[in-house]
């Protein structure tokens, strides 16, 4: 199966998370509104050009937000929906918690980027429980991004810490949503779930063969 490097930066190594997250903002076309989820996905507001023209939306009120804060940049009264410092963009606006939910449910958005538990191969996504008992759930903005935004990516590593597949056939998770994702962007590899399977655009520090035995998925070759 051939596949493509994201640059000449990537070689054969797995991709560390602000890799990852300059993946994501190369993908992001001109103009586009974007919520970016809590955790890994924020990062991707530090790798989008000053000319792409996108627009980032944050859950508790803001559109155009900028990079994280640092420095004197830094005002404890401007945060995004993780609570992170964040810049302002020229033409930034703020409204009301509502208002920032009703953009999100109401189909305003072209682009949600989420972290996730588990993907299944339809493209079920399972991202605010593991279902433990000691488990805290964190269900925020998530549901109505999975449901409301027109594309779903998802932003995470593709093996848990004790090498267990994040990608599965079936979630065994409390879901989030059905049949929401489109694309999976991960250390290993970059895959669109598609109606004909699960489709590989890219891999890091693994062949796709390989990838496909540890994930016990079946995996399909880009279409030319």
């Amino acid at each position: 199966m051939n596949t493509r490097q994201p640059s000449q930066d990537a070689g054969n190594r797995p991709l560390d998370k602000h890799a990852i997250a300059a993946l994501v903002a190369r993908d992001i076309p001109h103009g586009s509104f974007v919520n970016l989820g809590i955790g890994q996905p924020t990062l991707v507001a530090d790798h989008l050009q000053a000319d792409s023209g996108v627009v980032l939306h944050t859950e508790n009120g803001m559109l155009n937000m900028g990079p994280a804060a640092q420095g004197d940049a830094i005002d404890p009264e401007l945060t995004n929906a993780g609570k992170i410092p964040v810049t302002e963009l020229p033409g930034a606006a703020y409204f009301h918690h509502a208002d920032s939910f009703a953009m999100m449910r109401g189909g305003h958005l072209d682009i949600c980027v989420l972290g996730a538990f588990q993907v299944s191969a339809a493209g079920d996504l399972a991202n605010w429980h593991t279902g433990g008992p000691d488990a805290i759930p964190a269900v925020g903005g998530a549901m109505d991004l999975a449901i409301g935004a027109k594309k779903v990516f998802v932003m995470m590593t593709l093996f848990t810490k004790d090498g267990e597949p994040k990608l599965v056939p079936r979630c065994t998770y409390p879901l989030t949503g059905l049949g929401c994702v489109n694309r999976v962007y991960s250390d290993l590899a970059v895959l669109d779930i598609t109606p004909r399977g699960v489709v590989v655009r890219e891999t890091f520090g693994i062949g796709a063969d390989e990838l496909a035995g540890r994930l016990d998925l079946p995996l399909l070759p880009a279409q030319a």
